[in-house]
Formats: structure tokens, sequence, C-alpha cells
């Protein structure tokens, strides 16, 4: 086999080897679900269809920010912005489903960056970046149009439950505005595998699933165990990924 032959060879290896990895392969944040990890079956095998926008001023936080979203299950892109100015012009051309937004970003600040995003478009979906305590910018930017927020060093979790809350919000919006509800995929969950998926999507613990639904926290972790086996997911964070894809999130 020529040099050239040996490279080619490597390569196709190498390309079919990543292609059985699971995007953000780092440890599930809820490690005792008792799992194996495993790649994912061939037919779920699809290109994660999401970019997301992150507003910051810190470049420290905003390159933390950004390897956070990249692990994401679901987001196929993170593009980044240090300003207003810039997040109007990333918007434009990017068009990203979600917008992370510092609320001191500077030029015009948070709550007026959003005001103007959303004037401009929309369908901008908005989500600030603050802490919690800041609760007059938090409500002058939520009036302006954020659909919500995220404290500054969100868990992956956090960010599965806001993109959650950011998607099921734009498909009643659309239906509300007379366009037909995206299909759905067929995916045999019971009510409590659904119910369980539910808490998930919301940043929730298995123990915070079980005393809301009044259930052993082993009896959680079975029904995790199946909803993920059915989805073909191999933590939290991708479950929810696959569970929003798939119109299981409401």
């Amino acid at each position: 086999m020529t040099n050239a032959a040996t490279r080619n060879y490597a390569d196709r290896t190498h390309r079919r080897a990543i292609e059985r990895l699971i995007p953000g392969t780092g440890r599930a944040d809820d490690s005792d679900d008792g799992l194996v990890r495993q790649p994912i079956p061939p037919v779920q095998r699809r290109q994660p269809v999401t970019t997301v926008l992150i507003g910051e001023q810190d470049s420290r936080c905003r390159e933390k920010l950004r390897r956070y979203m990249a692990a994401v299950p679901g987001i196929s892109q993170v593009v980044t912005a240090a300003s207003s100015a810039e997040t109007f012009v990333r918007y434009t051309i990017e068009r990203p489903a979600v917008v992370f937004l510092d609320v001191d970003i500077p030029d015009l600040g948070g709550p007026e960056t959003a005001r103007q995003l959303v004037a401009a478009h929309p369908d901008a979906n908005v989500v600030m970046l603050a802490e919690q305590d800041d609760h007059e910018r938090l409500a002058e930017a939520m009036a302006g149009g954020a659909r919500g927020y995220l404290t500054r060093h969100p868990s992956v979790e956090e960010i599965c439950a806001a993109l959650a809350h950011v998607v099921v919000d734009t498909r009643m919006r659309r239906i509300a505005n007379g366009e037909p509800p995206p299909p759905l995929l067929e995916v045999p969950l019971t009510e409590r595998e659904r119910q369980v998926l539910d808490g998930m999507s919301r940043g929730m613990s298995n123990h915070e699933i079980g005393r809301e639904l009044f259930l052993s926290e082993d009896t959680i972790k079975t029904h995790a165990r199946r909803l993920f086996r059915k989805l073909g997911a191999n933590d939290r964070a991708q479950a929810v990924a696959l569970g929003i894809r798939a119109g299981l999130v409401r």
C-alpha cells in the first residue's frame, strides 16, 4: 500500500470513528444514573441543527460559555460577540436559534440590545445572562422581548432547559400565528418516562423529580434508563436535546 493510500485509509477510519462518538463526550453531570457509555445506534447519528450566539463582554467568560455550549448535544455551531453592535451583525449573518446575551454588554447594555434585536427580528429568541438579584435590568429585558435568563455560569443541564423552553415557546407562537406545527418523531415513551424527561429538561435532579412525582429516586433512575435506551441517549443532556427534536419536551 502506498503512503497516499495509507493516509486515505487512516483518514476514512478516523472519520468513521468520529461519527460513532457522542457530541460532548464529557461525563454526565448526574453520574449516579448507572449507565454504561456506548455509541449511539446508527439511526440516531444525525447532524445537530442548532446555532447559538453568545453576546458577552468578558473574553474569559465568553470562551468558557462557548466551550460549555459546544458540548451540548444538538448545538452545531457557537458564534460569539463582544458588544451590542457585533451582536446585531452576528445575528443578521448567522440567524441563530438562541441568543445568550450579557446584561452588561458594551455599547447599549443588555436590556436595550435585547429590545432592539427583537424589534428588528421578532422571531429572535434572547436569553439574558445575569446575576439572580439583578431584578431591575432583568425585568427591563423581559419587557423588551427577552424569553428568560440564565446565571453567568450555567450548567449543561441549565443550557438544555433554556433551549427546551425557547423551542417550545417558538413552536407555540408559530401555531398561534397559523403555521402548521413541525412533524414529531414517533418515540414510544410512557407517560411516566415523559414526566421524567420533562423534569430533566427543567434541570432537576433524580431526587427532585422523584419528590415531584412521589416516587423513589431508584424508580426515577429506572425510568431514566428506559427513556435513554428508547431515545438512543447516553446522558441527560443528550436525552433532553433528542427530546426537543422529537417534540417530547412540552
